[in-house]
């Protein structure tokens, strides 16, 4: 069984596993540190202004999703590769979506790959995310409240 739920301070750790398993943009738990993600970086950012859902099945977490109120950024998502395409991501990304305009965030961002070929490309736009910029060799996507395609102004 399904169920999807707010992430507590104590499921840190299950995100830890899921987030260095996925089989795009893998990171190490190093490489995680080095860009200063670590349980108590993420713990402090829980207790401020971000907030995230996780998917579990059979008691086990197999994705989650986190965003940030201040900014609007959709900060992670991520899904074990054993249940991608299993509508667990966009389950995720609705949740963290609906909360972050909920909180007024007149548009949202995020970034990720600039390699269109890798699935998180489609799965952005298939959600409604427009491309905005490329820098610093990441792609910068936005989304706001209501869009589902993207107009020709926003094509890179």
């Amino acid at each position: 069984m399904r169920s999807i739920r707010r992430i507590e301070l104590s499921d840190i750790p299950a995100t830890f596993r899921v987030r260095v398993a996925t089989d795009e943009n893998r990171l190490t738990l190093d490489e995680l540190a080095a860009f200063g993600i670590n349980e108590n970086s993420v713990r402090e950012k829980l207790q401020g202004s971000y907030r995230g859902w996780l998917c579990e099945e059979q008691g086990s977490v197999v994705g989650f999703a986190i965003g940030d109120r201040s900014s609007g950024e959709m900060w992670v998502i991520a899904v074990l590769p054993s249940h991608v395409c299993r509508g667990i991501g966009g389950a995720l990304l609705e949740k963290v979506e609906a909360w972050l305009f909920g909180e007024g965030c007149p548009e949202l961002w995020l970034t990720t790959d600039v390699d269109t070929r890798l699935r998180a490309y489609s799965f952005y736009k298939k959600h409604g995310w427009c491309d905005w910029k490329i820098e610093k060799g990441l792609r910068y996507m936005r989304k706001a409240p209501n869009s589902s395609a993207l107009s020709p102004a926003d094509k890179l």
